[in-house]
Formats: C-alpha cells, structure tokens, sequence
C-alpha cells in the first residue's frame, strides 16, 4: 500500500462499525480526509496520545502479527493496541472499508443518494437528493423524514450512524443490494426498499445570487474539487463577491485544498506541518485572484484540510471568516497495512496556520460569529462594505 499522510479520519467505533466522519461527508454533509503530499514515510517514531502512552506503527504492526500466528484475529489485536495508545484519532480499518474510502477521495460512493441533517428535535430530515440517484428514482424529496432504515428506528441518531445503516457498513454492503427506508411526507408514512448503487459525488456546487454574489459550496476536498474552484471564480462576473461556503466540510485531499487557496492567494504559505518530527510546508501556486472580495463561511462541523484553507485564507488577510467555531482536527494520520490487509491510521504530527495557529482542539474562530440562518446574509452585508466604493 502506497504511503499517505492522511488527517480528519474519523475514529473507528467498533469491528464493523463505519467509517463515521469519512462516509457521512461523502453521503450526508460533504465530510471526506485529508491527505497531505507524502514525505519521508520510513521512519515511523513513536506517537503519544493524551494518555501519554506511546506507541507506533512497528507496535500495531508486532500485536497484529503475534494474534495472526497465535490464530487469533490480528485486525482485533491492532484495534486492542491503537485503544491502549490514547490516539484519539487512531483507527483500524477493514481491507473493504479502506478500499471505499480510497474510492470516496475520487468522488465515489455505494449508496442511495441521500444528504440528512438531524432537526433539533432528533429528526433525521432528507436535505438534498442526488439526481439520478436510487432514492431520486424512488420520488424521496428534500424535506422528507426518514424514519427508520432496515427497521431500525432513526430518531434521535447522530447522522453518521444514520448513514452507516444506510451504506449497510456493518455487513460491507455492495451496490445492488437492497436496503428499506420508512419515510414521511407531511401526513403519509410510507417504506420504500432501494438498492444501494455506486454513485458520483459533486462536491463543488455554484449559485449565484442577487446583487452580484456568487456562493461556491465545497463539500468535501475529493480530486478534482480545486480546479472547480478555480474555474467558478474565473465564470463568475468580474464584479462578483465569492461566498466560499466550508459549513459542514469535514476535509479531504489536502492537495486539493491546496489548489484551492491558490484560487485565491498568488503564492506563499498556506500552512506548516510536522510529521515524525520533521517540519514541512504547504505553498499555494502563484497567479490567483487576490482582489475580488471573498468571504469563507464555517461553522463546527469545518474540520481538517477545510480548517486549514480557512485558517491560510485568514492569517493572510484575503477572507473575513464568517459563522462560528470551527471543529478543531489540526492532527495527521499515517496509514500502514496490517498482514491480513486491514489498515491501521495512527497519529504522527500536526499543522498550523501561517501565523502558527495550532488548529488541533482549538479550532478557528471566526472573524464574525453567525448563526447558521444569519450567516450568508452577514456574509453579503459584508461583501457589499468590501466591494470597490468606486
């Protein structure tokens, strides 16, 4: 297996559980990981977790192995040890789940082509439908309830073990198997059994908006999404304000990232980061647009390499930074194959931002702070005090 330093994963749950945060971006809110460009990946010292207990990739890979020739299951043993080292963001995944997740980074899901938040009052509520999709060709609709999935009951859920049933990670489910969802529209309950099939995701989206606004929505960094951003700034009229909505991105390639901030910087730092101790940096490329007037909307679910495009544009004086706190995953993982394929991620460094901001549980905070239903509004208040008085 290739060698990736990669950051906003989520933390696995227990054996067969999903890929929480990485699959709920690619179905539900955008959210994906983050890979930063390889560096010297040989060298693997030990990590410290916020127990203090140290431990490293040699230590999961030894534990894995002794279970393997003891006739035991290496995949649990490397769970026991990554547990044991306090990695918070440490994870053992199956050779199935790591192979989806590769494929969510280029864009692709298994699933029915749903988005859901949960209401305050713990309803899981259908925000989007992906044309073409299963659950498109089904008739679901923004606005539907989802109520229960295979039987079990939804309410109340976080979204991401809601999407977990959905993507059938518990048994790896493959496109073309079925799964039940219970629906309601208004008055009408109703199920409604769909095969999960193997989807595209759009994870840059474009609308313009009265008075000169073009917002670009970023869901997840997956390949490609910096050249979107790049040429929806170049579409978009010369006298434009950009709206970069990062709300509810929980990261991706940070090479994408990347090429992102270069739409919008012409050059210089964008972060910094260690890895095993060695120090590297993030540059964007040079020729971006630096006057048009930008705004960047985050709130707590901007995780990872989104925190960190948020915090370069920031630091650098190109965006006001609108919404509220972002989440505060400033770590890198590195994964390593285990001998019966699975994959164990431990943590091995962290970034900052241009000033040296570490992100890691801190977060950003915003230059203003918005509700969600204020914040694109002050973000075009905004926009309107940044144009050209001219």
């Amino acid at each position: 297996m290739p060698g990736r330093d990669l950051f906003c994963r989520p933390r696995r749950i227990s054996r067969g559980a999903a890929l929480t945060l990485v699959f709920a971006g690619v179905l539900v809110t955008g959210a994906a990981t983050g890979s930063f460009p390889e560096p010297d990946a040989t060298a693997r010292r030990p990590v410290t977790g916020p127990t203090g207990t140290a431990t490293s990739h040699e230590d999961v890979q030894k534990a894995a192995a002794d279970a393997m020739a003891d006739g035991k299951s290496p995949m649990e043993a490397a769970e026991r040890a990554v547990s044991r080292s306090g990695d918070r963001w440490g994870a053992v995944y199956t050779e199935g789940e790591y192979q989806e997740f590769q494929e969510s980074l280029d864009g692709r899901y298994t699933g029915v082509g749903l988005w859901a938040r949960r209401e305050r009052d713990g309803r899981i509520e259908v925000t989007r439908v992906q044309p073409g999709s299963p659950a498109a060709e089904a008739g679901i609709r923004k606005g539907d309830r989802l109520r229960s999935v295979d039987g079990s009951k939804v309410d109340g859920r976080p979204v991401t073990e809601v999407v977990s049933l959905l993507r059938g990670d518990a048994d790896d489910a493959a496109a073309g198997t079925p799964v039940t969802l219970g629906l309601q529209r208004g008055t009408r309950a109703w199920t409604e059994t769909l095969h999960r099939a193997s989807l595209s995701t759009d994870s840059v989206t474009v609308r313009r908006l009265p008075g000169g606004v073009t917002v670009i929505g970023i869901a997840a960094f997956t390949k490609g999404s910096g050249n979107a951003v790049r040429a929806a700034v170049r579409q978009a009229p010369a006298d434009d304000g950009i709206v970069l909505d990062l709300r509810g991105n929980s990261g991706g390639l940070v090479t994408e990232a990347v090429d992102t901030a270069s739409a919008f910087l012409d050059g210089g730092l964008v972060a910094t980061y260690d890895v095993d101790g060695a120090q590297h940096s993030l540059h964007a490329d040079p020729g971006g647009d630096t006057t048009r007037p930008l705004v960047t909307l985050v709130d707590g679910g901007t995780m990872s390499a989104a925190e960190m495009l948020t915090g370069a544009l920031q630091d650098r004086g190109r965006a006001v930074v609108i919404g509220s706190r972002t989440f505060g995953k400033g770590s890198i993982q590195m994964p390593s194959e285990l001998p019966d394929g699975s994959v164990a991620e431990l943590t091995v460094g962290h970034y900052r931002t241009p000033s040296g901001h570490a992100v890691d549980a801190r977060g950003i905070t915003p230059d203003l702070d918005a509700s969600p239903g204020e914040a694109l509004p002050r973000a075009e208040t905004v926009l309107t005090g940044l144009g050209d008085p001219s």
